[in-house]
């Protein structure tokens, strides 16, 4: 018998080892499918959370400037009444509210703090259009302002998400012929904006 276990033993350790092998192997297999199905089920997310966001703060933004339209030489559509512009606000508020929870829970660092910087600039916007017919001052800068948050937000949310392909930027294209800013001027512009503080309280 123990002939036959001394002769037997290395097949039945070779059989064990490989079988040890297999399970490990499988079970690593398994937790990287499943690591992997969880990343993109939490990048589907995320994305649904990003566009939510970006749908509410353009229709606030949409609305609060038609409003002012009046104050705005570039302005394409008639001025939008303020009592019908006082109802979509709030009803975008709405959305604005339940969409900004979700990018808080699912958005990284950097995806928050500048989605908060492109929602303070539009902010601006709603609060200008909420105070007519009070006169705003300097439209066409809180509207660059929120521009370029917008491209900020973007440029974050698509790094947060893996999309590649290069810059989405759309300030330049936005920017008036007549008052069209060189790089470096732009650049500052930018700069001027995001180190700007904000003492706002968050909402």
């Amino acid at each position: 018998m123990l002939e036959i276990l001394a002769t037997q033993l290395p097949a039945l350790l070779g059989v064990l080892v490989g079988t040890v092998g297999t399970m490990l192997a499988t079970g690593l297999n398994e937790r990287t499918r499943w690591r992997r199905t969880q990343t993109v089920r939490w990048d589907e997310r995320r994305l649904d959370a990003y566009v939510e966001l970006t749908k509410a703060v353009k229709e606030i933004h949409a609305v609060a400037t038609q409003m002012l339209g009046e104050h705005r030489p570039d302005a394409r559509r008639p001025a939008l009444d303020r009592n019908e512009g006082l109802v979509r606000l709030a009803e975008a508020d709405v959305r604005h509210t339940l969409a900004w929870e979700a990018v808080l829970l699912l958005g990284d660092e950097i995806t928050v703090r500048a989605a908060a910087e492109w929602r303070h600039a539009v902010r601006d916007i709603e609060s200008a259009a909420r105070a007519l017919p009070r006169p705003p001052k300097d439209v066409s800068g809180m509207i660059h302002r929120a521009d370029v948050g917008r491209d900020g937000f973007y440029r974050a949310a698509r790094q947060s998400l893996g999309v590649l392909g290069g810059s989405v930027e759309q300030v330049r294209r936005l920017l008036p012929k007549s008052g069209r800013a060189t790089p470096a001027v732009l650049a500052q512009r930018q700069s001027s904006v995001l180190d700007a503080p904000d003492d706002r309280p968050s909402s």
